[in-house]
């Protein structure tokens, strides 16, 4: 007769799970024990200090020196009083007042005005423009500025050498800058060129210091230096 079994009651369905379990519990034990440590008693510290191990510490004895105060300073001396016999005469010293009353008249100094020097002004912004010889007979500033600009534009072309730029062998247009300042008497003073070439710098200087002399420009009444810039454009002809 054949025995009979529950097919839910079959514990080999589940032997890969006892054994997985088994080996877990197996390897928790071992590492147990490996990890597991033991100690002899001699050897344990039980953290009670022995006092008498203590050195007595000594503890060194200082002395306060006490540094004596400087001394006093010695008293001054005394004042000599002069005694004056009762017979002598003595100058008295009168001494004047020096309050005023409405009636009296109080003389003032005049005070001299120092007029401020004024330096170098931009011919853009200043008051009244150097007059150009043949420009005075205009009226306004404005006026002024207009004729002078012209007649130095005119001036430099009739007298600047556009031929050097073709000599020196440069093309097309060429530019020359020049800056210089109509001083308080009216002549050309500080003269400075910037050129492609020192040729042409020196010519641009050369005419700027042949331009005539001018009746000065003036910034509120004072006549003061005027600085003026002017560029130089001729084009080269191949």
């Amino acid at each position: 007769m054949e025995p009979k079994k529950n097919p839910k009651k079959d514990l080999s369905r589940r032997s890969l799970l006892f054994f997985q379990i088994g080996l877990v519990v197996v390897l928790a034990i071992t590492l147990t024990m490996i990890e597991w440590k033991t100690y002899d008693r001699d050897d344990i510290d039980t953290g009670v200090v022995d006092l008498d191990m203590l050195d007595d510490e000594d503890v060194p004895i200082t002395e306060i020196q006490k540094t004596p105060p400087p001394p006093p300073p010695p008293p001054p001396a005394p004042e000599v009083i002069e005694v004056v016999d009762d017979d002598e005469d003595v100058e008295e010293v009168e001494i004047e007042s020096s309050e005023t009353d409405q009636s009296e008249v109080v003389e003032v100094e005049e005070v001299e005005e120092v007029e401020e020097e004024i330096g170098d002004v931009p011919f853009s912004v200043i008051e009244s423009v150097p007059i150009f010889p043949g420009c005075e007979g205009l009226d306004t500033n404005d006026e002024r500025k207009q004729c002078m600009s012209k007649k130095i534009s005119q001036f430099v072309n009739k007298n600047f050498d556009t031929g050097l730029a073709a000599d020196l062998g440069l093309s097309g247009v060429n530019r020359v800058y020049v800056q210089f300042k109509i001083d308080k008497n009216g002549n050309i003073t500080n003269v400075a060129a910037r050129a492609p070439h020192p040729r042409l710098q020196g010519e641009g200087e050369r005419v700027i210091k042949k331009l005539p002399k001018m009746k000065p420009g003036q910034q509120r009444g004072q006549n003061v230096g005027v600085l003026y810039s002017l560029p130089i454009t001729f084009q080269v002809q191949d």
